[in-house]
């Protein structure tokens, strides 16, 4: 298996690990139950699931009225796509 073949795997499986953890979160806040931490929430989005984090935030509307992460959780996705860009065109 190539590297990108691996790192594209990793990309859609933490991707889909933020999105799920939203919901989750955003299920277990309407129950009233232990939560899961923004902290591990943020490190899904920068250890690269920021789309799945992002697109869960909106389509679970959880999180969307913490500033912090309707302005954190783009900015780690722009982050990222600026290091690819670097990494793609200028390195």
């Amino acid at each position: 298996m190539e590297w990108w073949q691996i790192l594209l795997i990793y990309l859609v499986v933490i991707n889909v690990a933020g999105f799920l953890l939203m919901g989750i979160d955003k299920l277990r806040a309407k129950k009233q139950v232990w939560r899961v931490p923004e902290k591990t929430l943020f490190l899904i989005a920068v250890i690269g699931g920021s789309i799945g984090t992002n697109i869960g935030m909106y389509v679970f509307r959880h999180k969307t009225k913490h500033w912090y992460f309707v302005i954190g959780m783009p900015l780690i996705l722009i982050v990222q796509i600026a290091l690819v860009v670097w990494l793609v065109f200028f390195r």
